[in-house]
């Protein structure tokens, strides 16, 4: 009797999962959000006027705030004296705000307008930033692409404050118990927020065969205002679940700047984040130009106008399949009789195989890179229930390391062997993007949980804090990069389906040799200071 009544939600199962997949929604409604342009950067060159350029300086300009600003620091520090239910709907509502600034800006009611004119006629030069580099606007920058900058750099501030606070919840609800399983779930499960990107964005942008580039971003935005309610929901949750277990939902602690001296001034921390801001860099930076890459190195021949393959009806079979492929391999980890599980792969196989089959149809780049999060999907779970259990998180970020190595190089120069090859290319593509995600994988299912290890309980939304604001370090840099690099190597080029990547994508892979090296370091430092990494989170 008295267990019954010190049972609380957490100790439930069904009440954990559902928490988690609360948060999980919310953080899928913003990484549709996060890259609602990337797969219509061709139409922002024609229907807007951005070069490589522009595009890449906008799309840094998400993390702006966050990184010169501090703002994720402040985050943090919010996150941890306000608590976990506060700072997702603070965080939601932020995001929310930015959308609709982005939106607008790449609306047709802002072409003609003062706002317009005033975005033409100034930040055209920004004092200190612009003598360091570092910028968000420059002269001859279109005004549309300055606006959404400003958006996105409101849109960035939420949406990282999301995701440290995502983080937090799990920790809390599921310390002790499958935490890695948990972050690794979420992450998969948010992740599809990407390849819905990829289906629906130029969907929307050419629906009725008339070009508008702000259907998309409003499609963004209408998703915002669900992923507010989802956190609504979810504060009523953690709010019952803190008076059952009578903990306070700030710190029992006021927060000390000495807090942020004690993290900082730990080696095995740094090695985590340095970590992190390089594989993050190779992959989020480079989801911002995938489709356009695929652009420039496949042959692709439009479907016959009329036929199913050109219709509107397909984008919604295609999209259904491939929720079908996610939904039975994430169900597949979570059946104990093998049966069932055998059974649930092979319908995600065979989904995979004619969603695939599908794309190829469509010859479709968008829709060809939407694959690269299912088999994430599939495998992020095993990893994250095989850390919970056997540990080896150090071993599967070298692991990762390579396996990005190797995709960013295959995409450098394998597959431009395979332009004029339409089948041999899209086989190659479609390997490639499965196996980059399957390496992305990894690195919720090691890393984050490996952070509750490193540091305090009490300055752990901070810890989070620091990650990425690191992190975002080069989120901001290397989307500009890219776009600077691509236009540098490209002098001339006005088709926005002619670029050669090499060079951008050899410098990704750089970051994968970078973060594989560092991986080894973590090994070495994990095995003499007893930091735990490689051991199992639950203790059995």
């Amino acid at each position: 009797m008295t267990q019954a009544i010190q049972k609380t939600l957490r100790d439930s199962a069904a009440m954990r999962w559902t928490a988690l997949l609360l948060l999980a929604l919310a953080m899928f409604c913003s990484y549709i959000f996060m890259d609602i342009l990337s797969p219509i950067k061709d139409l922002m060159l024609s229907e807007r006027g951005w070069d490589s350029t522009a595009f890449g300086t906008m799309q840094g300009s998400e993390v702006f705030l966050n990184v010169f600003a501090f703002f994720l620091i402040f985050a943090g520090i919010i996150l941890d004296k306000m608590g976990v239910r506060f700072t997702a709907i603070l965080s939601a509502a932020v995001m929310l705000i930015g959308a609709c600034i982005k939106w607008f800006a790449v609306s047709d009611a802002f072409i003609g307008s003062g706002l317009e004119q005033w975005f033409t006629d100034n930040l055209n030069y920004i004092p200190v930033f612009d003598e360091l580099g570092v910028s968000p606007f420059y002269a001859g920058m279109p005004a549309s692409a300055k606006f959404a900058a400003c958006g996105f750099m409101i849109f960035g501030c939420g949406c990282e404050m999301a995701g440290i606070t995502v983080s937090r919840g799990i920790v809390k609800w599921f310390k002790g118990r499958e935490m890695a399983l948990a972050m690794g779930s979420e992450m998969a499960l948010a992740r599809l927020g990407v390849a819905t990107c990829m289906i629906f964005s130029p969907f929307f942008a050419r629906l009725g065969g008339v070009v508008s580039v702000s259907r998309s971003v409003a499609f963004g935005v209408v998703l915002m205002c669900i992923a507010l309610i989802m956190t609504i929901v979810y504060f009523f949750m953690d709010k019952k679940l803190d008076a059952q277990t009578g903990e306070a939902e700030e710190a029992d602690d006021p927060f000390r700047i000495s807090d942020l001296g004690k993290i900082l001034t730990d080696g095995g921390f740094w090695l985590v984040a340095l970590l992190c801001v390089l594989y993050y860099s190779a992959i989020f930076p480079f989801q911002k130009y995938a489709v356009n890459m695929l652009q420039c190195n496949l042959t692709l021949t439009a479907p016959e106008a009329g036929s199913f393959w050109a219709s509107d009806t397909v984008t919604y079979v295609q999209y259904i399949i491939m929720l079908l492929v996610a939904a039975a391999g994430f169900a597949s980890n979570f059946q104990k009789k093998a049966a069932n599980r055998f059974s649930l792969l092979a319908v995600s196989i065979v989904a995979l195989v004619t969603y695939c089959y599908m794309g190829y149809m469509r010859q479709s780049a968008e829709t060809v890179f939407a694959v690269f999060p299912l088999l994430a999907v599939l495998i992020t779970p095993i990893l994250g229930s095989y850390v919970d259990h056997k540990g080896k998180a150090a071993t599967m970020l070298v692991l990762g390391s390579l396996l990005l190595i190797a995709c960013h190089l295959t995409f450098a120069f394998v597959l431009p062997m395979f332009k004029g090859n339409a089948v041999g290319g899209i086989i190659i593509a479609y390997l490639t993007i499965l196996v980059l995600g399957a390496s992305f994988s990894l690195v919720p299912a090691s890393l984050w949980p490996s952070v509750p290890k490193l540091v305090d309980a009490k300055v752990i939304g901070s810890a989070y804090a620091l990650i990425f604001w690191i992190q975002n370090i080069g989120l901001w840099l290397f989307p500009l990069l890219i776009g600077k690099v691509l236009d540098k190597t490209n002098p001339g080029v006005t088709d926005a389906t002619q670029y050669d990547y090499t060079a951008p994508l050899v410098m990704l892979a750089c970051l994968g040799v970078a973060a594989l090296l560092l991986g080894l370091v973590l090994k070495v430092v994990d095995r003499k200071r007893g930091l735990g990494l490689e051991e199992p989170n639950i203790k059995e």
